[in-house]
């Protein structure tokens, strides 16, 4: 194996890391909202999307 593919390897598995985290993360985030909707008697939130309409 050549220096630079062990680099580009090293370089897709932590690319890989970055995005599973990101994706734990907002995971975790969302929960932490929806106990706190719960906790203040509200119902959650629905997923909030963007507006696609144009003015």
């Amino acid at each position: 194996m050549t220096r630079q593919t062990a680099d580009d390897e090293k370089q897709a598995r932590l690319a890989a890391a970055l995005r599973e985290n990101l994706k734990r993360r907002k995971a975790q985030a969302r929960a932490r909202r929806a106990e706190e909707a719960q906790a203040h008697g509200h119902d959650a939130a629905p997923p909030v999307q963007a507006d696609t309409r144009r003015t």
